[in-house]
């Protein structure tokens, strides 16, 4: 996963960040943020778990930029063929838990999965904020696109949500968002 660079840059603008990083950056943006989900019966322990290895299958698949339609026709088919190859060579036990775990974040349905979304979505909001909107200028993202991937904060993270909405509008008056 350290070799797997994703669109995101770090958040001193330095590199793009990497599927690690981005992991570890997630797992402890849903532990500091914890206090603001809005779904009862969330799991901190599973929700940590999950974003450890959620983009697991993108040392096969590589990473999709979220943004880019065409890419993301076939990403299903790509992480699924790369999940029967990665979490096939663990042991049975192991590799059955490490994909219920995926499958379950893919999905978004239990609590846990919708927080660890929310906060999958947060996280490079933060970056883009943070380095001048560089991956949405770079994709030439419009602020309706943002706002679509950022939907799952509405209901996993309600009170971060007009933090999202202002970060939004600052974003479109910057000229770092299509508006």
């Amino acid at each position: 996963m350290k070799n797997v660079l994703r669109q995101t840059l770090l958040a001193d603008g330095s590199r793009q960040e990497t599927d690690a990083e981005h992991s570890w950056h997630l797992a402890l943006t849903a532990m500091a943020l914890y206090e603001y989900r809005g779904l009862s019966g969330i799991s901190l322990d599973r929700v940590i778990r999950m974003a450890l290895v959620h983009d697991l299958v993108e040392i096969y698949a590589g990473d999709t930029f979220c943004y880019d339609e065409t890419a993301n026709q076939d990403k299903a088919q790509r992480e699924k063929e790369a999940a029967d190859r990665l979490f096939g060579t663990l042991p049975e036990d192991q590799g059955v838990e490490y994909r219920k775990l995926w499958e379950e974040f893919d999905a978004m349905e239990t609590p846990d999965a919708k927080y660890a979304a929310a906060m999958d979505r947060f996280q490079p909001l933060i970056n883009n904020l943070l380095t001048q909107g560089h991956t949405w200028r770079l994709g030439h993202v419009t602020a309706d696109q943002v706002y679509r991937r950022m939907a799952p904060i509405q209901e996993a993270a309600p009170a971060l949500w007009p933090f999202v909405e202002q970060s939004i509008q600052d974003a479109i008056q910057k000229g770092w968002l299509k508006e």
